[in-house]
C-alpha cells in the first residue's frame, strides 16, 4: 500500500467520493477523521460508511465542548458577525478540525492531509493556512480543487462505486456545527428566489411559529454566557438550549449576499438560532457597562478579529494580539439581558448589570435630578466652538466673494 493520508471526513458526498479517489489514484491508506462540533448529524453512521469504503482507520472525535469554550466563546466576546450578518459558524470550526487532523496525522505517521474544499470557497483558505502552519512538513491535498471535480461528476462517480447519495446532497451542500448551519448550492444559487422550506432544519418558518412571544434571559459573566432563564448551565448546554428556544420561534434564519475571500459574491443561507440571540444580547450588555470610547474602539477591533477568523487566519499572531485586548475589555461585561422572540423577530427588552454605567438618576428628564443641567450650556459652547468658527468664516468669505451688480 501507498502512503498514509488523513482525510477530514464528514460522511457526505464530497469526502466519501474522495476516499475511493485517493485509494484508486494515489494507492493511499486513507485515515478518516470526523470531528463532532455539534452538527447534529449521524456521525456514527459516517463511521460505518467510512469503514465500508475501506478506510485504513477511522477516528471519531467529540470536540463539542472544546469548540464552544475555545472557539465560540471568543467569537461571542468579539461580537463575531462577518459583514454584519454571518456568525462565522463554519469558519470557527475549521481551525479546530485542522488541529485534530494534524494530531491524528502525527500519531499515525501520515505524510499528507486531505480536505474536500473547492477552489471557489473560503474553506480551502482556512484549511490550507491552518494545516500548513501546524504541520509545515506535511503535504496538503485538495482533490476537488486540484483535480477539478464537479458536483455532477462526484454524484455519477458515487453511483458507480455504490456510494449512497442522499436527497439533501442532491439539492444542497450543507455544513453544520452547534453554532449554525450553512446551506449552499442548488436552488439557492438563484439569489432572486426565496429559499425553499427544505433548506431549513433547525428553525420553523415565521408564520408557523407560536402566536405568543417567548421571553428568554441570557446571563453573562466576563463576556460569556453562563445561564439561561436563571438556570446555570455548561457552555455546550447553553448553546443547545438557546438553539432550541430560538429555532421554535423562527429566529436565526439568515439570507444574504456575502463577499468571499476569492472575490466572488455568493448568496449564502444560514440557520444560526443561538448565535443570533446570544450575539445580540452580548452586544447590548457591552453598551451598558463600557464607556463610549471603549464601545467605539472595540467595534473596530471586533471587525478585524472577525475578518481574521473568517479569512482563515485563526493562527495569525495578530489574532492573538486582538484576543488580549478583547479579553481585557470583557472584565466588566457581566449581567443579564432579556429578549423577546416572536415569529422570527428578536428584540432586546431589558438588561441589568452590577457594573452598569447607566444611572437612572442621571438619565431621567425629571428636573429633580443629580445631573446639573446648567453645566450643559458651557459644554455646548466649547464642544461646538470650532464648528461655529468654521461656518462663520465660510459665510464671511462667501459674502466677500459675492459679485456686485453693475448699475
Amino acid at each position: 500500500m501507498g502512503e498514509k493520508l488523513v482525510l477530514a471526513y464528514s460522511g457526505g458526498l464530497d469526502t466519501s467520493v474522495l476516499i475511493k479517489y485517493l485509494q484508486e489514484r494515489n494507492n493511499a491508506q486513507v485515515i478518516t477523521v470526523t470531528v463532532d462540533v455539534g452538527q447534529q448529524e449521524d456521525l456514527m453512521g459516517a463511521a460505518e460508511k467510512a469503514k465500508k469504503l475501506g478506510v485504513f482507520k477511522h477516528y471519531h472525535i467529540d470536540a463539542k465542548d472544546e469548540f464552544v469554550t475555545n472557539y465560540i466563546f471568543p467569537a461571542i466576546k468579539a461580537n463575531g458577525l462577518y459583514e454584519g450578518k454571518y456568525p462565522i459558524s463554519t469558519a470557527l470550526s475549521r481551525p479546530l478540525i485542522a488541529k485534530k487532523m494534524v494530531e491524528i496525522a502525527e500519531k499515525e505517521g501520515a505524510t499528507g492531509l486531505v480536505h474536500g474544499c473547492t477552489g471557489r470557497g473560503n474553506d480551502q483558505v482556512r484549511f490550507d493556512i491552518t494545516l500548513g502552519s501546524l504541520a509545515p512538513d506535511m503535504k496538503i491535498i485538495a482533490p476537488v480543487r486540484d483535480w477539478g471535480l464537479t458536483r455532477e461528476e462526484e454524484i455519477e462517480y458515487a453511483k458507480t462505486k455504490g456510494i449512497p447519495v442522499s436527497t439533501a446532497a442532491k439539492m444542497f451542500s450543507i455544513d453544520a456545527s452547534v453554532w449554525g448551519r450553512a446551506i449552499e448550492c442548488g436552488l439557492l444559487e438563484d439569489a432572486s428566489q426565496e429559499p425553499p422550506a427544505e433548506a431549513y432544519l433547525w428553525t420553523v418558518a415565521a408564520e408557523k411559529a407560536p402566536d405568543k412571544p417567548e421571553y428568554v434571559t441570557i446571563q453573562f459573566e466576563a463576556g460569556v454566557p453562563v445561564a439561561v432563564n436563571g438556570k446555570k448551565m455548561k457552555p455546550l448546554d447553553i448553546i443547545q438550549t438557546v438553539n432550541e428556544i430560538a429555532g421554535k420561534n423562527g429566529v436565526g434564519r439568515i439570507d444574504h449576499i456575502e463577499d468571499r475571500l476569492v472575490g466572488i459574491k455568493s448568496r449564502e443561507v444560514y440557520e444560526c438560532p443561538a448565535a443570533t440571540v446570544i450575539l445580540e444580547a452580548h452586544k447590548d450588555l457591552e453598551k451598558m457597562v463600557m464607556t463610549r470610547n471603549e464601545v467605539l474602539f472595540k467595534a473596530q477591533v471586533d471587525a478585524q478579529w472577525v475578518f481574521l477568523a473568517y479569512a482563515g487566519l485563526w493562527v495569525d499572531p495578530l489574532k492573538d494580539d486582538l484576543d488580549a485586548f478583547i479579553n481585557k475589555s470583557q472584565e466588566n461585561v457581566t449581567g443579564e439581558v432579556r429578549l423577546k422572540l416572536f415569529k422570527g423577530g428578536l428584540q432586546v427588552v431589558g438588561r441589568s448589570s452590577p457594573m452598569s454605567l447607566y444611572d437612572k438618576n442621571l438619565a431621567n428628564y425629571n428636573i429633580k435630578t443629580s445631573f446639573n443641567q446648567s453645566y450643559s450650556k458651557g459644554f455646548i459652547e466649547l464642544w461646538g466652538l470650532q464648528t461655529r468658527m468654521y461656518n462663520a468664516l465660510k459665510q464671511s468669505t462667501t459674502k466677500k466673494r459675492k459679485p456686485t451688480k453693475k448699475a
